[in-house]
């Protein structure tokens, strides 16, 4: 049909072919592999935001978040250099080696 826009299940529906939506998995599952997009959180020890409250002079609180101090290193990944986010506790207690 002409408003769906894959918004339907093609087996009971019947307006997009089985190899469209196959397709469509096969590029969500990729999208998920190879996104640009990084997390906040350390690659080697996971340290990620953390939440608290910011508090005004009559003591109103506001939500706010308390990021780590993450870096981007080029890394040596088993040979093969890569850039990932790490902390700086980890970096200043070398469990990083960087790449060359």
């Amino acid at each position: 049909m002409a408003g769906c826009y894959g918004a339907c299940v093609p087996e009971t529906h019947g307006c997009a072919t089985a190899a469209a939506a196959e397709a469509a998995a096969l590029f969500a599952t990729l999208l998920k592999l190879y996104s640009p997009a990084m997390a906040k959180v350390c690659h080697v020890c996971r340290k990620g935001p953390s939440f608290g409250n910011n508090r005004s002079y009559s003591m109103v609180a506001t939500r706010r978040r308390f990021d780590p101090n993450l870096q981007r290193v080029r890394i040596d990944d088993n040979g093969t250099p890569r850039r990932v986010y790490v902390c700086t506790r980890c970096l200043k207690a070398g469990k990083v080696a960087k790449a060359k």
